[in-house]
């Protein structure tokens, strides 16, 4: 199986990339390097295209000979959507429209979409279910539930296989500080030199965190996953606030945060937790990194790479 992955050179792109590559897959990646880094991947053993997928002819020209796209290049996160959002959607509703036309254009079969829980906005109901209301409260959640729309539109209209998972927060290696991202590398990154972490509101809103080796093993399923269509939500199935994420932050870094709080962000929800059971029933996946031993790893890498960076 040839797969082109889009976005492969970046934090959950490059880990799909390393698992396919062990599989035995054929694999090409499109990055444009705005987040994605090149030593996340290993270029003698992927086709490696330097490119845009805001950019029509370059994604079909990546696509050519491939089985099936997994989509990952992404403007990633509520709050860099607020900052920018022509930018976020250019890429994500745009940019998954030119994959999806490279599709049809080269013959590919299945497109599994990287969409988001961004996509639910507030919750009515917990644990989340794909048939939960879907009224995102920021761009970025708009412009994913778009890219979602036109994949699923795309699978109606011309057969085209394409699974959208829903990803709860991610995290995991290869994840480095963003300032718009993950909470995770934030206060890991911030942990490690020694500098206070900021928490927005009372620390007790809850998230739903997978890590990324599982992430990557739903994207080789789904992709492997014959005659498979349809959205599902992608996370662990537990929820932990984020005052215990600092806590287990600080057991797996064996050192002390020093905690500030601010107020409370637009766009983001008080309470996440998802219902994976129709992923499970669908794909045959259930998580299989709980999040202690999950920040362990995650700290210890990252603890490397701030001292080589």
């Amino acid at each position: 199986m040839n797969v082109l992955v889009t976005g492969g050179a970046g934090f959950i792109g490059s880990n799909v990339v390393r698992l396919l590559l062990d599989s035995g897959r054929s694999v090409t990646v499109l990055d444009n390097l705005s987040t994605g880094y090149r030593r996340n991947i290993d270029e003698t053993a992927v086709r490696f295209i330097e490119g845009d997928v805001r950019d029509a002819d370059r994604v079909v020209q990546a696509a050519k000979g491939a089985d099936v796209i997994i989509h990952m290049a992404a403007s990633v996160g509520n709050q860099r959507s607020l900052t920018d959002p022509r930018a976020d959607t250019a890429v994500n509703a745009l940019g998954t429209l030119n994959v999806l036309e490279a599709a049809r254009a080269v013959g590919v079969r299945k497109v599994v979409y990287s969409s988001s829980a961004g996509i639910f906005g507030e919750l009515r109901t917990l644990p989340i279910a794909e048939n939960h209301p879907v009224e995102p409260d920021s761009p970025y959640g708009v412009s994913k539930l778009a890219g979602e729309k036109h994949c699923l539109a795309y699978s109606r209209l011309y057969g085209l296989e394409a699974i959208c998972l829903r990803y709860f927060n991610v995290y995991g290696v290869n994840q480095r500080f963003d300032a718009y991202g993950n909470v995770i590398p934030i206060f890991a990154t911030l942990l490690l030199r020694g500098e206070p972490l900021t928490v927005f509101g009372d620390g007790e809103q809850t998230r739903d965190f997978i890590n990324v080796a599982d992430v990557a093993r739903a994207n080789v399923l789904a992709a492997c996953n014959r005659g498979v269509s349809g959205a599902f939500n992608l996370g662990s199935g537990t929820a932990v606030t984020v005052k215990h994420l600092v806590q287990l932050l600080e057991q797996a870094a064996g050192r002390s945060a020093t905690v500030r709080h601010g107020p409370p962000r637009p766009g983001d929800v008080r309470h996440s937790l998802a219902d994976i059971r129709a992923v499970g029933q669908a794909l045959g996946f259930a998580p299989a990194v709980t999040l202690e031993p999950g920040l362990a790893v995650y700290v210890d890498w990252l603890g490397r790479e701030l001292q080589v960076g």
